[in-house]
């Protein structure tokens, strides 16, 4: 089976890359910018909230080893998609909760799924995760690439990204690379 590509947004790129670089089946993570208007953004530009971008992370993966069901899982489980334009301290509409999908099937899987943690209760609010095809994309800049490996002891990844991962290692640690196949 062919490698897919998704575009998922969890607030800051940085939490969301640190997570899916450790997925098992995950074999490539880059950050950038999704969904807006302005040709290849600077950072600073995303950073005013007027672009229409989200930060997300590009995910290849090997649908052989995980479903695009569970990478969804993993997803809704290392953010909170109940908060729209934010995430903790992350406030703008670039920290929205989005998937951009690069096929009809991705939208498709994604939709249900949403729909089946809606009925099952899944939040205590209602899921304003975005689901759309992806209709632009720009590479962040280098230096917010595994921005986490290379400065883990820098506040906000000690204090934000740190426990994201962990919560990730908790909850789903089957599906880290380093982890027995389950």
């Amino acid at each position: 089976m062919a490698a897919e590509t998704i575009y998922l947004a969890g607030g800051c790129f940085w939490c969301t890359e640190a997570v899916f670089d450790r997925v098992r089946g995950v074999t490539d993570v880059e950050s950038g910018y999704a969904n807006g208007q302005t040709p290849k953004p600077s950072y600073e530009q995303i950073c005013t909230g007027r672009t229409g971008h989200a930060e997300v992370v590009k995910l290849e993966f090997d649908p052989a080893v995980i479903s695009l069901r569970d990478l969804l899982l993993i997803f809704f489980g290392t953010h909170d998609p109940t908060t729209l334009n934010r995430q903790g301290n992350d406030a703008g509409t670039q920290y929205r909760s989005g998937i951009y999908t690069t096929t009809d099937e991705q939208a498709e899987i994604a939709k249900a799924l949403i729909a089946q943690m809606t009925a099952e209760g899944a939040y205590d609010a209602p899921i304003v995760t975005e689901v759309q095809p992806l209709s632009s994309y720009w590479p962040a800049e280098d230096y917010h690439q595994d921005y986490f490996a290379n400065n883990p002891n820098q506040g906000y990844c000690a204090f934000v990204v740190g426990p994201k991962v962990s919560k990730f290692q908790h909850a789903f640690g089957r599906w880290q690379k380093n982890a027995p196949n389950t």
